[in-house]
């Protein structure tokens, strides 16, 4: 389970718009512990969710969440899965590419009483809790998005390919190399590059000697 900050994405104090389609309500579901709440949402996604300059879910476009809310002691428990679909550039041929993104999350919204009885705990030697954000619950509502964010970014690759077998661009004149599947240029080392032209040289000036002595021989058998 990863740690956000809670005020990620919103100004300080702001209070959470029930009607934001990534803010949900727990009211529903209760404080009873072992209370359970399944709910599948579709959502426009945020702007910039994803790596950017390289692969993100398109600003509107579609996510699917499927979560399960669960009533803990000091919390609400949720866990779901956000699918989309991914856009960007393929890094080895540059062309656009399209591909479908599952992202599973876990994240603890704990009470704000809970949280404020934690928070020595919190600052015991040793506790491994220590300077994490803590995201808490206001006035029964929680916000989805920064954990989305995060979850949405670890399951995008890092270098998005369009095929696992993409050849890429050839080194030398940018063609790509899966439209031209015997592409290929003849390599000639440059340090032999200047003896090669020296040699083909040699070759014209001996073919012009030959050439003015046979002109000489005939002009000799017409005397």
């Amino acid at each position: 389970m990863r740690r956000h900050d809670p005020k990620a994405g919103r100004a300080l104090n702001a209070r959470l718009d029930h009607r934001n389609p990534l803010v949900f309500d727990t009211h529903e579901l209760g404080r009873r512990p072992g209370a359970l709440q399944r709910l599948s949402r579709s959502v426009p996604a945020p702007k910039e969710l994803g790596v950017a300059g390289v692969v993100g879910v398109p600003e509107g476009t579609t996510v699917e969440l499927d979560l399960r809310l669960e009533s803990v002691m000091e919390g609400v428990l949720v866990t779901g899965t956000a699918r989309a679909s991914a856009e960007g550039e393929c890094v080895r041929c540059l062309e656009p590419l399209r591909l479908d993104v599952a992202a599973d999350f876990q994240e603890m919204f704990t009470y704000p009483d809970a949280d404020d009885r934690g928070r020595g705990r919190a600052a015991e030697p040793g506790d491994d809790a220590e300077g994490e954000d803590i995201l808490s619950l206001e006035d029964g509502l929680f916000d989805l998005e920064p954990v989305l964010r995060d979850a949405v970014v670890l399951a995008l690759p890092m270098q998005p390919v369009c095929r696992e077998d993409c050849a890429g661009l050839c080194a030398e004149c940018g063609i790509r190399l899966d439209d031209d599947p015997g592409h290929h240029h003849d390599a000639v080392d440059i340090r032999w590059a200047a003896l090669q032209g020296l040699a083909e040289t040699i070759k014209d000036g001996e073919k012009d000697n030959m050439g003015g002595a046979d002109a000489g021989v005939d002009e000799k058998q017409e005397k």
